[in-house]
């Protein structure tokens, strides 16, 4: 998961577990079959390094879309 600096590493780690519980609990796959990372990407280079490649080039990927486009940046 990519997300801007500035998140505690409680934040983090409070994040990884619920993510980590929900694939768990939703897709019935252990604990040592789930890892989570995450990559912060500061807003200036958030369009190249996520917005273009991730949202924008593979639209039918997304089973939730930002409420923003390109030009809202």
């Amino acid at each position: 998961m990519k997300f801007w600096p500035g998140e505690s590493e409680q934040q983090k780690e409070r994040l990884a577990d619920a993510i980590a519980n929900d694939i768990m609990k939703i897709l019935h796959y252990g604990e040592v079959s789930v890892p989570v990372a995450f990559e912060e990407i500061s807003s200036q280079e958030w369009d190249e390094k996520v917005y273009k490649p991730d949202i924008q080039a593979k639209p039918d990927l997304l089973y939730k879309r930002p409420g923003y486009d390109l030009n809202d940046l």
